[in-house]
């Protein structure tokens, strides 16, 4: 049965292979330099293809010069397919040195074999270290590749990788259990054939075409890494070999159990920031003349101030950020008290948390302001003489962890600094690491003080929303004040009239429960939900024509049609009030005050006129609506603003039609709540 499924793996691979390398039109590019790279992809599709029918008549025919030659042509095609990858990447050196000679081993070892010699740890060696370089390969393929040919490369990438890691994992199976398992080998011709539709559509999408490796500190780290690990790979392969001839009875289990503990230890290793640590500054100190790769250091500092920008606790993203450049894995930020008068730690990232306090001039600050220089704390324990002789301060002495202080300058404000802990791994304080920290200072500062400045300005906005609601209720309060002080006055002469008891009692009532809403306003920051069912404006102007009584004036209303307003009933009569109000106060009591209620173009529409003073057409114009502005000796300018707001929050509008000496006319239009038809006898009482 695995013979049968052996022999139509590689028969399936065999005619894919060919049929593709075999169609000259599939492979064309258009440039001129691509003409090498369509023959090597010509070429490892041929290579494949033979090793294909070449292990398909070892199936049938087992013989050991077959079997070399399988293993021969299987050398020949991954050598095909590493000439492929290495000139679309023009690499360097030592990878087309490495590729050369793993492949000449390869495909000598089966020679030497049919002479008699055998070399099973070489072997191992090579048949693991060739997916692995194949991998390598892959990646820094992929990492190359522009956003635009990324796309394109995506498909030859993905089918090329899953052969070299199924390689790999056919290879380790074999090498830690002595020989490769049968079912992974049947299928094998079969996962190669994978390649034939990925390359198909990575030609369709031009993929083939050069590219420049520009080897980053980033791709640098990546390369070093999986070439590593492929090494450790390697190296617990053989000692899993030697564990299992050697452990006699238990050999076999021995080797599990220092395969599973060996992937274990690599899974620790990789998770390591320490190991990372070690690994950026080798690559930085041995492949770069810079120890940084400023564009990344940058892109990921800016990523760490900007990762949670609405939490509020924006320290610790901060000493994070700076402490992510060195490696630091701790840090302090210390900032200046609202007062002004010390520095305190205002944020800790894996520290120790303290109550220490330096002050705002001390002798510290002010040669890290004056100087803006990086604080190295050992050197400044064992070289005082660097430092003008200045004293450590007792919290940094105390502190054993601490490394360097970077200050945090804004122009020419200095509004704190950072302490962090000394690095996972050792690392000097030289000019290029001054000058790195001393920049994301800088922009840590500049952060520091946006943040803050953002945070005044919200506590500032809350302060004058409150303030002009204050504004608003004191208003109210002060017309309340002056009902109460006018029903107070004619007390004195009324006090025995049982009618004006009634209406004292009344006016008190009235007033008692406008102040239960102003305070419940001014807890609650919102007035109360306006109301579903509208508000009846008939009865409205009816109450205000009896309050406008109680205090001796007259206010004549018109009622010409029944409408309901939409709106909250006790806040919509404040603002029809004080329309009222103003015009009583405009008007002498000998002159005519009126208020008409209709309905006009689906709005309501309330009208209030006097025959009063009058007003400007400049004053109706700039200042009638604005806050604080009033003509009255004694008023605050709050009433006609805060009416203006509430009905354009209702979507309704207000205007006014005035002239000095002829009096003014308030239009208020407001949304409408629909209601049944009013009955007839309504409308024949108001007719």
């Amino acid at each position: 049965m695995l013979g049968e499924a052996a022999i139509g793996s590689y028969a399936l691979a065999a005619v894919a292979h060919l049929w593709l390398g075999a169609r000259p039109a599939r492979v064309g590019v258009g440039s001129e330099p691509g003409a090498s790279v369509v023959r090597a992809l010509r070429l490892a599709l041929l290579c494949t293809a033979a090793w294909a029918a070449v292990a398909l008549i070892t199936q049938l025919h087992s013989r050991p010069a077959w079997i070399a030659a399988t293993l021969m042509f299987d050398a020949a095609r991954y050598g095909a397919w590493f000439l492929l990858l290495l000139l679309l990447l023009h690499p360097q050196r030592w990878m087309c040195e490495l590729a050369r000679w793993l492949v000449l081993t390869a495909v000598a070892l089966p020679v030497l074999a049919l002479s008699g010699w055998s070399l099973p740890h070489l072997t191992s060696a090579v048949a693991l270290a060739t997916p692995i370089l194949g991998l390598l390969l892959v990646e820094q393929l992929y990492r190359n590749a522009s956003d635009g040919l990324r796309w394109a490369a995506k498909p030859m990438c993905i089918g090329l990788g899953c052969v070299f890691v199924f390689d790999l994992y056919l290879h380790s199976h074999g090498v830690l259990f002595g020989q490769s398992e049968p079912h992974t080998l049947v299928v094998r011709a079969a996962v190669h054939s994978l390649t034939v539709p990925a390359m198909a559509i990575a030609l369709r999408r031009q993929a083939l075409g050069q590219r420049t490796l520009q080897l980053s500190h980033s791709m640098a780290f990546h390369t070093l890494t999986l070439l590593l690990v492929g090494c450790y790979l390697l190296i617990i392969s053989a000692v899993g070999y030697y564990v299992r001839e050697l452990g006699g009875d238990w050999g076999h289990a021995l080797q599990v159990g220092f395969g599973v503990a060996a992937l274990a230890a690599l899974a620790m290793l990789l998770s390591s920031g320490a190991v990372r640590a070690h690994l950026r500054v080798f690559v930085g100190k041995h492949f770069f003349r810079y120890h940084y790769d400023y564009r990344t250091e940058w892109l990921r500092f800016t990523a760490a101030l900007s990762a949670d920008p609405g939490s509020g606790d924006f320290g610790p993203q901060v000493v994070r950020g700076l402490g992510d450049m060195v490696e630091s894995p701790a840090g302090t930020l210390w900032i200046a008290a609202a007062d002004g008068s010390h520095f305190f730690p205002a944020a800790h990232w894996n520290s120790a948390r303290t109550t220490a306090r330096e002050a705002i001039n001390s002798a510290f600050v002010n040669f890290m302001r004056e100087r803006d220089w990086l604080v190295d704390v050992q050197e400044m324990r064992e070289s005082p003489e660097r430092y003008d002789g200045l004293a450590m301060p007792v919290w940094l002495a105390s502190d054993a962890t601490a490394w360097v202080v970077v200050p945090l300058p804004v122009a020419h404000e200095f509004i704190g600094f950072v302490v962090l802990a000394r690095p996972r791994m050792p690392l000097t304080l030289n000019w290029e690491v001054r000058d790195l920290l001393k920049t994301a200072g800088r922009q840590a500062g500049i952060f520091i003080a946006r943040m803050r400045a953002a945070e005044a300005l919200l506590e500032a906005r809350k302060f004058e929303a409150f303030n002009r609601m204050s504004a608003f209720v004191v208003h109210d309060l002060k017309n309340i004040v002056t009902q109460l002080s006018l029903m107070m006055k004619n007390a004195k002469r009324l006090q025995h009239n049982p009618e004006f008891q009634q209406d004292m009692l009344a006016t008190v009532e009235n007033a008692l429960e406008k102040m239960r809403q102003l305070m419940a306003q001014l807890r609650e920051g919102e007035a109360p939900a306006d109301g579903r069912h509208g508000v009846d404006l008939a009865a409205l102007a009816q109450r205000l024509q009896r309050s406008v009584s109680s205090r001796g004036r007259t206010l004549d209303i018109e009622l010409i049609q029944c409408v309901k307003a939409r709106g909250h009933e006790l806040r919509l009569e404040r603002v029809v009030g004080h329309v009222v109000q103003n015009a009583l106060d405009a008007t002498p009591a000998d002159k005519r005050v009126w208020l008409r209620v209709e309905r006009c173009v689906g709005q309501a529409k309330i009208t209030v006129g006097d025959d009063g003073c009058g007003m400007s057409a400049d004053f109706i114009t700039n200042r009638l609506f604005k806050p604080f502005s009033t003509t009255k000796s004694g008023g605050m300018g709050i009433g006609a603003y805060e009416s203006a707001q509430y009905l354009r929050e209702l979507g309704g509008n207000i205007s006014a039609q005035s002239e000095p000496g002829r009096g003014t006319v308030i239009t208020m239009l407001i949304p409408l709540i629909e209601t049944e038809r009013p009955p007839d006898a309504f409308m024949a009482s108001v007719a």
